[in-house]
C-alpha cells in the first residue's frame, strides 16, 4: 500500500489540529517487534495484500462487527495494552479508505443503474444500515478517545458544523423563456398574451427563474454565520450533447449573462456543471471548464457532474487533469446520506492505482430531488424534514461540513412540492445551531 496514502488518512482521522508528533504516534503494522515503537497500534487485517485487494473476496461482509457501537469494516473489536502500546485490532485505516476511496464500485462495476451510475441502495453503507451516520468520522472521535487514554492532550472536537456549502445546479434556467417554451406555455393554458409576455417580460416572472428568492435565503443565513462560515455556489453547465443535458441554455443570452452578474453580486461562488456526456467521455471536462471560464472571466477550480453521474471512480483524473481542485458531486441520486462515510472534504485516492491526489472531494449531504415523495426516497414532507434535520445533526456532532444542492426549480411556488417550503427550514434551523 503506498505509505502516503495511509499517512494521510492517520492525519486525516486525527485532523489538521494535530500535530505531526502524534500522527508519529500511530503505527499501522502487525510486527510486534515494532510495537514499542508507536504509542498506539492499529493492526492491518489484510485488505491491502497482494492477493486480497481487487478481489470480491476482500469485499466485507454482512453483518458488521462494531467496535464501541460504530460498524466497522474490517478487523476485529479487539483493544490490548501489549506493554507500553495499545494495540487496535479495528482496521479502521483500510474501513476509511474502503469508504473514501468508492473501493467497493471499482469491484461491482457490472452494478450500475441506468444512468452508469453506482446506486446508494446497492452500497454497502446502505445495505449495513449506517449510510445516515459518517462512520469514518467516528473513527476519528474513536482514534482521539485512544490517544487521551494513553495520556496524550489532544482538543475536542467541537460540535458544530464547520462550514456549510449552499450549491445550486443551474440545469434549467427558465421554462417559457424560448419560442419552445412559448409553445409549452400556450399549452398550459396561460394564453397568447400571457405567452409573448413569458418570452419577452422580465425574467423574474419565468416560474424556474426562482433565484432571487434563492438569493435572499442564503443570503440571511451567511448574515447569522458569517461569510466565512458560509458559502453559496452555483453550478453551470456550458456543454453536453445527450438528451439529458437538455435543455441547452446559451451562456452569451442575456438571461445567463443577467443571472451571472446577480451570483456575483452576491458574493457567490461558480462551478463547473460538468454535463452529462462528459460524465460519459470524462476527457470533455477540460474543454467545459474552458467555456465557462471564457464565459464569465473568472478561474474555475469547482465542479458537480450533471446527475452526479461521475460514473467510474478514476474518472475523477479528469477533473484533476483539467485543473479542478474540488468536486462536490460525492452523494447517491437514490439516497441522501453520507457516501464517503465522512462529512469531511478529503482528498480523493484512486483506488486502482492508489495514488494519493491534490483533489479535494466535498461530501453531499442532502439533494433535494433525492427525498421527494414521487423521486427516489419517496418521503413525506414531515418524514424529509425529520431525516433531513438527523443528518444535518450527525454533521454537528463530528464537527464535519455540510454540503445542500437545491435546484432553482424546486423552488418555485405553488408548485405542489414541499421542496421550496424545505430548504426554507432548513436553513432556519441552521441559522439556530
Amino acid at each position: 500500500m503506498n505509505n502516503h496514502a495511509i499517512h494521510y488518512i492517520i492525519r486525516f482521522l486525527l485532523g489538521e489540529d494535530i500535530s505531526e508528533e502524534i500522527v508519529a504516534a500511530i503505527g499501522y503494522t502487525n510486527n510486534s517487534k515494532h510495537f514499542e515503537r508507536y504509542s498506539i497500534v492499529i493492526i492491518p487485517s489484510g485488505f491491502f495484500t497482494n492477493h486480497t485487494y481487487g478481489t470480491t473476496s476482500s469485499l466485507p461482509e454482512l453483518p458488521l462487527q462494531e467496535i464501541e457501537g460504530t460498524p466497522l469494516l474490517f478487523g476485529s473489536p479487539l483493544v490490548e495494552q501489549v506493554g507500553g502500546t495499545l494495540v487496535i485490532h479495528a482496521d479502521i485505516i483500510a474501513s476509511t479508505y474502503f469508504l473514501i476511496t468508492r473501493y467497493e464500485e471499482i469491484i461491482q462495476r457490472n452494478i450500475r443503474d441506468e444512468h452508469g451510475r453506482f446506486p446508494g441502495k446497492m452500497s454497502l453503507p446502505y445495505r449495513a444500515g449506517f449510510l445516515h451516520r459518517p462512520i469514518v468520522d467516528e473513527y476519528r472521535l474513536l482514534l482521539r478517545k485512544w490517544l487521551q487514554q494513553y495520556g496524550l492532550r489532544l482538543p475536542e472536537v467541537k460540535k458544530e458544523i464547520q462550514h456549510i456549502w449552499l450549491t445550486h445546479d443551474l440545469d434549467a434556467p427558465t421554462l417559457y423563456r424560448t419560442w419552445k417554451g412559448v409553445i409549452r406555455s400556450i399549452r398550459d393554458k396561460r394564453g397568447l398574451i400571457s405567452s409573448i409576455q413569458g418570452r419577452y417580460g422580465p425574467v423574474e416572472n419565468d416560474p424556474y427563474y426562482t433565484f432571487p428568492w434563492i438569493f435572499e435565503q442564503n443570503n440571511l443565513l451567511r448574515e447569522q454565520t458569517g461569510k466565512e462560515i458560509c458559502q453559496a455556489i452555483l453550478f453551470i453547465r456550458s456543454g453536453g450533447k445527450c438528451k439529458q443535458d437538455k435543455p441547452h441554455y446559451s451562456l452569451h443570452s442575456k438571461d445567463i449573462s443577467q443571472l451571472i452578474e446577480s451570483v456575483l453580486f452576491n458574493d457567490m461562488k461558480i462551478g463547473l456543471h460538468s454535463s452529462y456526456q462528459a460524465g460519459k467521455s470524462p476527457s470533455l471536462i477540460k474543454k467545459e471548464k474552458t467555456i465557462l471560464e471564457e464565459n464569465t472571466g473568472k478561474s474555475i477550480r469547482l465542479n458537480r457532474h450533471h446527475f452526479l453521474s461521475s460514473r467510474e471512480p478514476e474518472d475523477m483524473t479528469h477533473l484533476e487533469a483539467a485543473g479542478i481542485t474540488d468536486d462536490f458531486t460525492m452523494g447517491y441520486a437514490d439516497v441522501a446520506g453520507f457516501r464517503l462515510g465522512t462529512s469531511y472534504p478529503v482528498r480523493w485516492i484512486n483506488p486502482v492505482t492508489r495514488r494519493l491526489s491534490s483533489i479535494l472531494q466535498h461530501p453531499l449531504t442532502i439533494m433535494d430531488c433525492s427525498l421527494e415523495e414521487k423521486k427516489y426516497m419517496g418521503l413525506s414532507y414531515e418524514e424529509a424534514q425529520a431525516y433531513s434535520l438527523n443528518l444535518i445533526e450527525q454533521v454537528k456532532n463530528v464537527g464535519g461540513e455540510l454540503t445542500l444542492l437545491w435546484h432553482n426549480t424546486s423552488a418555485m411556488e405553488n408548485s405542489g412540492s414541499y421542496l421550496r417550503k424545505l430548504y426554507s427550514h432548513l436553513l432556519n434551523e441552521l441559522a439556530k445551531k
